[in-house]
């Protein structure tokens, strides 16, 4: 075994019986594992065949914070993705030693340096034998519908939002997901931000009144807008912004004006974000009128709230693409990025046939 590093976090090993197999003898594993701005799930799931129509069996799940490296930091996202793969082996009762594959589909990963950053630091965690596969989040999210096949587009928006999308020949896509600095206003954050800056202004007397004020200051127990910049910068993590989204939509439902503006920008925002990989990719054919799967993931998306914002969204999108195909994760996108290392293997397994 490479790098005993952080050795507590492996203690667990020490414990099981013969080689660290667990229970499983020489079943081997494939962890997979999403990871975003909120939270990050892993996932532990054996190597054997399964149709696409029936989700794969999963021997143990394990769930921790954020591990979006632009958010946290590296080392404090690397410790949560190290302790949440630990935890899910320890949970199967295997150690490392059974694992044949990784897939980490982490938000954050923007560019070859960003994986090649993971892969250098997950060979000195696992064997030499075993395949690692670093993706964005947002691809396990496509995998969770397409059970690892990736084709079609994909929508999230949760604490920070991505549109990414593959053709069946393997071309791919992205808008949006650069985080909040450079504009992700169709994100949880973005609405939540738009949100105090329109208390701000309506404080100082620079923008119109709003529901937001006393919604948002009872939300958060304070007694003037002046102590939102107290609040805000006391810990401007992203997650912790995105939290008053729904205050957001209540006030947009009960006809406040200004947060019924913030939502119809969202809106606007992700279409135009989906719209540009689709026309990119090309999916929807010269025409507009080819048919692809569109998955919407997401807390923003799939809220379910009279002002339904993932409807307000699709709507838009299917007046421009006739043959947009609104589809539902078949299994979470943890479990979608443990698929992807399982086609990734067979891929590699036939072309050294």
């Amino acid at each position: 075994m490479k790098g005993d590093r952080k050795g507590e976090i492996w203690d667990f090993e020490h414990e099981l019986p013969g080689d660290g197999g667990g229970g499983g003898g020489d079943q081997k594993l494939i962890l997979g594992l999403e990871g975003g701005t909120t939270k990050t799930i892993c996932i532990c799931m054996p190597i054997i065949p399964f149709t696409p129509n029936h989700s794969p069996p999963v021997y143990a799940r394990a769930v921790a914070g954020c591990s979006n490296h632009n958010s946290v930091g590296e080392t404090a996202a690397r410790e949560t993705l190290e302790q949440v793969m630990a935890e899910a082996l320890s949970k199967s009762g295997c150690s490392r030693s059974a694992v044949r594959a990784v897939c980490l589909a982490v938000s954050g990963v923007n560019h070859p340096t960003d994986q090649q950053r993971i892969f250098d630091w997950l060979s000195d965690i696992f064997p030499n034998d075993v395949e690692y596969y670093v993706e964005n989040d947002a691809v396990a999210a496509l995998a969770s519908e397409t059970m690892g096949k990736l084709h079609g587009c994909v929508s999230i928006a949760g604490t920070g939002t991505i549109a990414y999308g593959y053709t069946e020949d393997g071309r791919e896509a992205r808008a949006s997901g650069a985080g909040p600095i450079l504009g992700d206003w169709g994100s949880g954050y973005g609405i939540a931000a738009k949100a105090l800056t329109s208390i701000i202004r309506a404080y100082d007397g620079r923008g119109p009144e709003t529901k937001l004020t006393y919604s948002i200051l009872h939300q958060l127990q304070l007694s003037s807008p002046d102590e939102l910049i107290g609040w805000t910068y006391a810990d401007p993590s992203w997650a912790r912004i995105a939290t008053l989204v729904p205050v957001v939509v209540s006030c947009a439902e009960a006809s406040d004006q200004v947060a019924n503006d913030i939502l119809l920008h969202a809106v606007q925002e992700l279409v135009s974000s989906v719209k540009a990989v689709v026309q990119r990719l090309g999916l929807c054919g010269k025409d507009g009128k080819d048919a692809f799967p569109l998955v919407m993931v997401g807390n923003v998306l799939e809220a379910n709230r009279r002002w339904d914002i993932g409807k307000e969204v699709i709507k838009c999108i299917s007046k421009d693409f006739l043959g947009t195909s609104l589809v539902r994760p078949k299994v979470e996108p943890a479990v979608g990025a443990a698929l992807l290392a399982w086609n990734y293997l067979i891929e590699q397994y036939q072309q050294e046939l």
